[in-house]
């Protein structure tokens, strides 16, 4: 790529790679500069939901993705300390029907391979590894670019930078005061187990073919198939701290399985699985009402944005919707970017901010204990699936790319 990128992007995770695809398929050229000397993705399972497959699928990204992606049933709730089920919320075949696109569960790293194979494919997408933005400003009206690579700095000039460099983003600095994440009180404790292994283990309190959320005071654990269905991914969120702000961190995990013992033995046997290796995150966020761009050609997207804790399984699937936004807005006014930027913080704004809010209802009702966790249960008990799917259909029907501009 010899010419001026249309946009330079600094981060090559979901957020940075989608955005990549989408600008490509707006005849748009883009550079990633990403700070890692290697593409790699640490990380355990995600889910995506079907406003997030949609788009993947317009990306070209879907079709590889399925070979190792698997396609849930259903999500069933489950009280950790009895096994037993309160309510599951048909998927597979029902939320293709009712929502248009699949409802996956992958492996982080089988996203970011088959978004990063879809990007190599396209010769508008230059990825530099290895590169660290380490200084950032405007100069005659457009963002500017330090850039550290190979013990050489170098200059990059833009007419937009895309920030999706994560929660610990170095560039937010540009567009708000309040550049800090802020530590939620949560931690995730993640690890995959072979399935063999984990169905042994749980004694039928997970099944492989859906999502099974466990629901305590203390605590709530997800499992879920990826990887093809050869593995199971835990996911157990628990209040506590972690000594550093390190996306993945190996620790003692004996609290966690003190904990989870305390709620079922199946669930403590789960924990203690021969192959399960558990590493800790510390769970950030960071506010969505703060700015999210600046009219000289910036734009954060993902959890640069707007990191909220996972109580929705929403961070891949808002970072997706947030890079095709802002692409689709960038391409439709291509002679008025700060109009684009301007109408892209707008119109996400709103979704985003309703995604956490729906995040904190989920965290509120999942730890509930005493009387309120009887309401809930007695709830969950007698509302019908096709209440509990309608519950959805704001968040999982949506279509990025047919929301109206703000």
């Amino acid at each position: 790529m010899t010419d001026e990128p249309a946009a330079i992007i600094v981060g090559a995770g979901v957020a940075g790679l989608t955005a990549a695809l989408a600008l490509a398929r707006h005849g748009l050229a883009s550079r990633i500069y990403e700070r890692a000397p290697e593409l790699h993705e640490v990380g355990a399972g995600l889910q995506l939901s079907p406003n997030a497959t949609r788009l993947l699928d317009r990306l070209g990204v879907l079709e590889e993705l399925r070979a190792s992606a698997v396609e849930p049933q259903a999500v069933v709730l489950k009280k950790a300390a009895t096994l037993a089920p309160l309510t599951h919320v048909p998927l597979g075949a029902a939320a293709q029907a009712r929502w248009g696109a699949p409802y996956l569960v992958v492996h982080r790293a089988d996203l970011q391979a088959a978004l990063l194979n879809r990007a190599r494919q396209q010769p508008l997408i230059e990825i530099v590894t290895g590169a660290l933005a380490e200084k950032a400003d405007f100069h005659a009206g457009r963002p500017r670019l330090q850039i550290l690579r190979d013990g050489e700095s170098e200059e990059v000039h833009t007419p937009l930078l895309i920030a999706a460099d994560g929660v610990w983003s170095h560039l937010r600095r540009l567009a708000r005061t309040a550049v800090r994440s802020r530590f939620t009180g949560y931690v995730a404790w993640r690890a995959t187990v072979p399935v063999e292994e984990a169905l042994a283990a749980g004694d039928g309190a997970i099944q492989p073919d859906r999502v099974t959320a466990f629901m305590h005071p203390k605590f709530h654990l997800v499992a879920y198939p990826i990887s093809g269905g050869k593995a199971i991914n835990l996911v157990a969120i628990v209040p506590g701290e972690v000594p550093l702000n390190a996306w993945a961190q190996d620790a003692d995990d004996a609290p966690l399985k003190k904990t989870l013992a305390s709620a079922n033995p199946a669930l403590a046997r789960l924990a203690a699985s021969r192959h399960a290796s558990w590493t800790v995150w510390p769970i950030h966020q960071v506010d969505p009402a703060d700015a999210w761009t600046k009219p000289e050609g910036l734009a954060l997207i993902g959890d640069a944005a707007h990191a909220v804790p996972p109580f929705a399984a929403q961070g891949a699937g808002m970072a997706i919707e947030d890079a095709t936004v802002l692409v689709n807005l960038v391409a439709k006014h291509r002679d008025a970017p700060s109009v684009a930027l301007a109408a892209y913080e707008a119109q996400r704004k709103p979704r985003v901010s309703r995604v956490a809010r729906r995040g904190a209802f989920n965290r509120f009702t999942w730890h509930a204990s005493g009387p309120v966790a009887l309401v809930r249960d007695a709830v969950l008990k007698t509302r019908s699936q096709e209440a509990l799917m309608a519950d959805f259909d704001w968040l999982y029907g949506f279509d990025a790319e047919a929301a109206p501009e703000s």
